[in-house]
């Protein structure tokens, strides 16, 4: 019998199963991109259209009809067109009864309308189910498969309408997270909507120390100069100053990286356990130190692109010319005396500031999720951490030597205010101080044993002294 049924069915005979398909209301750039990527993932697609044979080019393998003849091919529809064109749906809510509608619906601001785009939808096809999800997809992601590990939100309020979209998710390469019922639907359909969220509280902090430290140094170089001395050197406000608030605000962003992490720390330290939340600010200021460090290193660019031209500057081949013209009638040179602290002070500086740059670049690649991913959690965490201290180290040495003797020079204080890079050095002059505290052994030793789980608990009371205290 069992030769006899092989002989019945040959090898490469056997039925292949057939694929799913699935059905996509609307023939735009999202619908199209859409349908591409699901061809790819081995489901078959049909579109319904109000122009079958007008609808411009699809996707190879997909077919196209009728919105009614394709509503009733498939039991999961695709609903890729703007509100205002949802009338239509309200005449197919026949052949969409028990279907799983999915709204990829965005706006172009919040509050255009009273309701959420999916609980419109859900009250004119009232027998589907609807889930609001994908929207925060874009065509170009779609078209070039960019899709592997995104996060998208599901929201309905039928569970398996929510599944049988997080299955077809998850087979695109996607990560699903759900969301809730279709109250949220107001919510995921304003995601896309803000506007780098994650860039804010780093853009607005840059951007006030930029403009403290600009009129801080006009006030002090200037304007001063200008009451105190009579001379006009306004003509310094577009490159020299911007050239002396870079780096101070680039340094200070990149030690603002690196400080909540200790004051979590110390924190951790003084409640003695980890499992306590942090606070929100401190949250807050956590989750943006990636963006933090991306402004500084952009700072740090403009710095050494700024260095770079200044010798093309005209006042500095004026001066430099001045000098040579000056000691050629005085048919004198000025001698490079061998007691030689200030070259070896500026060779130092030099130094330093190309070697912190280059650290600099190297934190921003690793940065980068396509860098960042071929590393392991230890490399990662090594470059962000050890070579990141590493780095706000050496600038700040930097900042040091480019101070040199002027910390001690009466002239320095103009209008008796420190200098901006003094003032610069005083928030990374106290992380390094903090981590430093930190490394000590006992420090170090507790503070691993808590990360790992030990807690610090209060002694209870002895057995002896309640039997006392109930006597």
């Amino acid at each position: 019998m069992k030769v006899e049924n092989m002989s019945l069915h040959p090898l490469g005979t056997a039925s292949a199963p057939v694929p799913e398909l699935l059905c996509i209301f609307g023939t735009g750039d999202l619908g199209r991109s859409l349908g591409l990527r699901l061809l790819q993932s081995g489901y078959r697609v049909v579109y319904g259209s109000r122009r079958p044979n007008s609808c411009g080019p699809l996707p190879e393998g997909a077919q196209v009809t009728s919105h009614e003849a394709a509503a009733q091919l498939a039991d999961l529809v695709f609903i890729c067109v703007h509100r205002e064109h949802y009338g239509f749906l309200e005449t197919l809510a026949p052949h969409l009864q028990g279907k799983v509608l999915v709204d990829l619906s965005n706006n172009l601001k919040k509050g255009i309308y009273p309701e959420a785009n999916a609980a419109y939808l859900q009250r004119l096809v009232p027998g589907a189910a609807v889930v609001k999800g994908l929207n925060t997809l874009s065509a170009w992601a779609l078209q070039n498969g960019l899709l592997a590990g995104k996060q998208v939100y599901l929201c309905g309020n039928s569970a398996e309408a929510k599944q049988t979209v997080a299955e077809m998710a998850t087979k695109l390469g996607l990560t699903v997270l759900d969301r809730g019922s279709l109250s949220a639907a107001r919510e995921l359909e304003d995601f896309p909507l803000q506007l780098f969220p994650e860039w804010r509280l780093p853009l607005c902090v840059a951007a006030g120390l930029l403009a403290f430290f600009y009129f801080y140094l006009l006030i002090r170089d200037v304007i001063y100069a200008y009451v105190e001395q009579g001379k006009d050197i306004s003509f310094r406000i577009i490159v020299t100053l911007a050239n002396k608030v870079f780096p101070i605000v680039s340094l200070i962003m990149l030690s603002l990286c690196y400080l909540p992490g200790v004051i979590a720390a110390f924190l951790q330290l003084y409640r003695g356990t980890k499992y306590r939340r942090f606070p929100d600010w401190l949250d807050r200021w956590m989750l943006c130190r990636k963006q933090m460090g991306l402004v500084a290193l952009a700072l740090a660019f403009l710095h050494a692109i700024y260095t770079f031209i200044i010798p093309l500057r005209y006042n500095v081949r004026h001066k430099l010319i001045s000098l040579v013209v000056d000691e050629m009638k005085r048919n004198k040179t000025t001698p490079f005396y061998f007691d030689n602290t200030e070259a070896w002070g500026t060779d130092a500086f030099f130094a330093l500031g190309i070697l912190g740059f280059f650290l600099y670049v190297l934190l921003g690649l690793t940065s980068l999720p396509s860098v960042g991913g071929t590393l392991s959690w230890r490399e990662f965490s090594f470059v962000q951490s050890k070579l990141g201290h590493l780095t706000l180290c050496i600038c700040t040495a930097h900042g040091y030597l480019y101070g040199w003797d002027r910390f001690i020079r009466v002239s320095t204080y103009k209008w008796y205010t420190p200098p901006g890079y003094m003032l610069c050095l005083i928030v990374p002059s106290v992380v390094l101080v903090l981590k430093a505290l930190i490394l000590l052994p006992c420090v170090d030793r507790a503070l691993t044993r808590i990360r790992q789980g030990w807690e610090r608990t209060p002694p209870e009371p002895e057995l002896g002294m309640n039997k006392a205290t109930n006597l």
